[in-house]
């Protein structure tokens, strides 16, 4: 009987509003794949925006577009075997779900939090910037869609960002999507 090696690449989506712990959540579960000798790729939005729309308008269409791009970026490289970590917060439901169509070994992870929470932490300024005018600000300006059933939901403003990576390698292990834990 052949034995068939353990095929690594996955993607995670870890989705929600701006400010809401997407990126702490993203390095903190990189850390702890890492620790499992699985070396994952972080594709952060605003990483990605200033090389591919360095003039961002966040218009619809050009989310769109934006979105449309990352999703084979991310797309191509689980194909290669590179598991992929998307830290955005597409907050339309549709471009999760067409990754979640065009990867197999998908995951989607909503980080929770309340919004005058995230307004008030507003690392990045977006909240500020967007107040008492017309923007494109998700859940201030433009609706965010949550995921309907995320495979694992991190209380942000209550649970550690390495507590909520160790639950989503739980549910890595439970989906088949890392190898079973060895015991001891």
């Amino acid at each position: 009987m052949r034995t068939v090696p353990f095929e690594p690449s996955f993607a995670i989506w870890i989705t929600g509003l701006p400010a809401s712990g997407k990126s702490t959540i993203a390095r903190a579960l990189k850390s702890q794949l890492a620790a499992l000798g699985i070396d994952a790729a972080i594709l952060e939005s605003d990483e990605l925006r200033r090389i591919l729309t360095p003039d961002a308008t966040y218009d619809s269409s050009e989310r769109d577009r934006f979105y449309r791009t990352m999703i084979v970026i991310g797309s191509l490289l689980v194909k290669h075997g590179v598991p992929v970590i998307f830290d955005a917060t597409a907050n339309r439901r549709i471009w999760r779900d067409e990754a979640r169509r065009r990867i197999p070994r998908f995951m989607e992870v909503y980080a929770s939090c309340p919004l005058e929470i995230c307004m008030a932490r507003d690392p990045k300024g977006i909240y500020r910037q967007g107040r008492g005018r017309a923007g494109t600000v998700p859940g201030l300006h433009e609706p965010y869609e949550e995921p309907e059933q995320p495979a694992v939901v991190a209380h942000c403003d209550r649970e550690s960002a390495e507590d909520a990576a160790a639950r989503i390698i739980s549910k890595l292990h439970e989906a088949g999507m890392l190898p079973p834990r060895r015991s001891r």
